[in-house]
């Protein structure tokens, strides 16, 4: 058999074959990989081929024969991904919000390429999210990875900052100017990352919306750090801010009902002290930023969850329930 011009190409054409067209529950016989080989202008034959798989299994490739109708079809049988693990990094991608629907097609179609094409037609799926809404500026995928980039290097950053006007155009903060930070860490919370960075203009920590940073700079300036930096513990300041809106950060006690300790777990984590009551109620303190974000989660409880302590944030809820009473009178 005289050879081809694709001939030492030949175990990357074969796994190449393997890896799209067959699985676990699809294979090829010895004469349909020929065939494929054939069209990238490789010559194999039977003997040949024995050879080819078991060097393909010292590399690594799981490479199953299985006998069937009198004949013996080849597959490759794992992978470094199981398709139900594909299938929750798909559902994952599209349900994020800060991830464009355009990106997230593009993310999809690189997972389908680490399973076969029999496989890859159930990564074609719509998880159905009431509401979903993605976000609108593509360069939050770059923008997560310039962070983490400034981070590792221990180096400010500096970006626009833009809010959405009611023309949905984008309309940038501080008249267009630069803001200058010193990135600490990032924080998902609500479906969207957060920067939380120190700001030596303002001498506080503040977060911001990535997607909403543009034109994000690395700078040769060594990050600073938040005097208090010592004393934040990053997963506590995320669970005190509701939608990441701020606020003082204050020991706030609730009376809760009996039936909404799962929520406040959820919410404030698994070591909030629970204090039983009477009446089928609870109370426990909780560190929150009060903001009307705060309040108003208070409030969607009705009756079931009402603020004891301290009097200012008991007066400030006040006020927010006669606003909101003389509003809709």
């Amino acid at each position: 058999m005289p050879k081809s011009t694709n001939q030492k190409l030949k175990l990357l054409y074969l796994a190449k074959i393997l890896s799209e067209e067959t699985d676990e529950n699809h294979g090829l016989t010895l004469a349909e990989i020929s065939a494929r080989l054939a069209a990238f202008d490789v010559n194999a034959d039977r003997k040949t081929l024995y050879n080819d798989f078991e060097e393909l299994r010292h590399f690594g490739m799981d490479i199953l024969a299985v006998k069937a109708d009198r004949q013996y079809t080849y597959r490759l049988a794992s992978r470094d991904f199981e398709l139900a693990e594909l299938k929750l990094l798909v559902d994952c991608v599209q349900a994020a919000k800060f991830i464009t629907v355009r990106k997230s097609n593009e993310l999809i179609k690189k997972l389908e390429n680490l399973v076969s094409r029999n496989e890859a037609v159930q990564l074609q799926r719509q998880v159905l999210i009431s509401g979903r809404i993605k976000t609108m500026n593509e360069s939050i995928y770059y923008n997560v990875d310039k962070i983490h980039s400034a981070i590792n290097a221990n180096v400010r950053i500096r970006f626009k900052y833009f809010n959405w006007n009611v023309k949905k155009e984008m309309e940038l903060r501080r008249e267009g100017g630069w803001y200058q930070v010193s990135p600490q860490n990032l924080v998902w919370d609500d479906e969207y990352y957060y920067l939380v960075a120190f700001d030596a203009s303002d001498r506080k920590t503040k977060h911001f919306r990535v997607d909403k940073m543009l034109r994000i700079e690395l700078l040769d300036t060594p990050r600073e750090k938040d005097p208090a930096a010592g004393k934040i513990d990053i997963n506590a300041y995320s669970k005190s801010l509701f939608g990441m809106f701020g606020g003082e950060t204050v020991p706030v006690t609730i009376e809760v009902d009996d039936g909404l300790a799962g929520v406040v777990i959820d919410r404030f984590g698994k070591e909030t002290m629970i204090v039983p009551g009477t009446n089928g109620r609870f109370r426990c303190t909780v560190n929150v930023s009060v903001s009307d974000q705060f309040l108003g989660w208070i409030a969607s409880f009705g009756s079931r969850m009402r603020i004891i302590g301290p009097d200012s944030v008991v007066d400030r809820m006040k006020a927010l329930i006669l606003e909101m009473d003389a509003l809709y009178r």
